[in-house]
């Protein structure tokens, strides 16, 4: 038998490494991944062999294809995501490919792992054509208890999330839009309420119409906003952009042609309560200085908020970032973990728009009495956001009709 070649890098020493990168702490957490696989048993001699593998395997396969379900019992399906990308929305990155995704969704899978005890696998996909995506997600489906959709670009996010959402019974959730929906949410129920507002008639202004813009204007609505303008590149929203489609136009015909608003992002500023930035754009002062009186300010982009933190401060409330260096961290590690935790529990086919504001209300409600203008969201270390998030996803889950357990 042919020797091993020997190990030229020693991956566990990240001084050792021959990189120009060597020596930068960011590097060096990632030298040979994030992650690895272990085994859960011993496999000490040939008893253990014969059970872990063959042929004791056999009566356990054969056993499943009898009863399909146990696969939920002796595989580990049940506790299982595959976190899928095809790396074109990568952070604040843009397009970089499925190869310079993995180190994003390696990230990803160890948060699941760390903060909802979900093993999860990164997948990046080596093609941007929505069929190719659905067609090959649909086919490993079988492997995993659930599908976390990253960093897809829109709009193809919301037909692939769509799609997968029809023909699989297993719960579907791209993090983009879902997992920064029901933090915002949770943020400004908050917030609402420490200013001395009500949802019903706060008004609503959300900077960008991608998958996380249309995702927190659509929970927005469920969760009792009624006043909400999107503001995209070409202004506000409307149907009367004949260019608009899909989700877009879906999204124009319950808000901006409800309220009659129009033009660009100045001109539906001036009294707003609410500004919800997801957009990477730059709002000036000027445009800032004509919010309501106690204005609430979520600048969500990330290294650099659309409105920068000393302006936000200066005329608002609450100001909330997706920086993790200032109070008010709108951080989606607060719910996915804890929404998979809580679906796979009750062994949901699906994610509901429920089980989202379910989260959304349990993750406010942690904050409790220690409300304030610099905690209006929990810390994403705070160790009671798994099980609260969890929990409150399996009742939502058994209230609308999905779960098995």
């Amino acid at each position: 038998m042919k020797a091993l070649p020997e190990l030229k890098q020693d991956l566990n020493d990240p001084t050792a490494i021959d990189s120009p990168y060597a020596g930068d702490p960011a590097f060096d957490m990632h030298v040979g991944g994030k992650m690895e696989l272990t085994a859960r048993m011993a496999l000490n001699g040939p008893e253990e062999l014969s059970l872990a593998y063959t042929p004791g395997v056999a009566r356990v396969c054969t056993a499943i294809h009898e009863d399909p379900a146990l696969a939920d019992v002796y595989t580990w399906v049940s506790n299982t995501v595959a976190v899928v990308t095809d790396g074109t929305a990568v952070l604040g990155l843009g397009d970089v490919g499925p190869k310079a995704a993995m180190p994003v969704m390696e990230g990803k899978a160890v948060l699941f792992k760390k903060f909802g005890n979900v093993d999860a696998i990164p997948i990046c996909l080596d093609t941007t054509d929505v069929d190719e995506i659905v067609d090959t997600v649909v086919r490993m489906a079988p492997s995993f208890g659930g599908i976390n959709l990253e960093d897809i670009s829109a709009p193809r996010c919301f037909e692939v999330e769509e799609r997968l959402k029809r023909i699989l019974d297993i719960p579907v959730f791209h993090d983009d839009q879902h997992g920064t929906a029901v933090v915002a949410l949770a943020a400004l129920r908050n917030a609402v309420a420490l200013t001395g507002r009500l949802m019903e008639t706060t008004r609503v202004v959300v900077s960008g119409a991608g998958a996380a813009g249309v995702a927190v204007t659509r929970i927005l609505l469920a969760a009792g906003v009624r006043d909400i303008a999107v503001v995209d590149r070409t202004g506000v929203l409307n149907s009367e952009h004949r260019e608009l489609e899909g989700s877009k136009l879906a999204l124009a015909q319950v808000t901006a042609d409800l309220t009659g608003r129009k033009g660009a992002l100045a001109d539906v500023m001036p009294g707003a309560d609410v500004f919800i930035g997801v957009s990477g754009g730059t709002v000036a002062e000027e445009v800032v200085v004509t919010m309501a009186p106690d204005a609430i300010i979520f600048a969500l982009a990330n290294p650099t908020p659309e409105v920068p933190i000393e302006i936000a401060h200066k005329y608002a409330a609450v100001v909330a970032t997706g920086r993790s260096d200032y109070p008010n961290q709108i951080n989606n590690v607060l719910a996915f973990p804890g929404i998979f935790r809580g679906a796979f529990d009750a062994k949901a086919v699906a994610i509901t728009e429920g089980m989202k504001l379910a989260a959304a209300e349990a993750l406010a409600d942690l904050v409790g009495a220690d409300l304030s203008a610099d905690l209006v969201i929990p810390s994403p270390f705070d160790p009671r956001v798994p099980n609260a998030v969890a929990e409150a996803v399996i009742m939502a889950a058994r209230v609308d009709g999905v779960a098995r357990n």
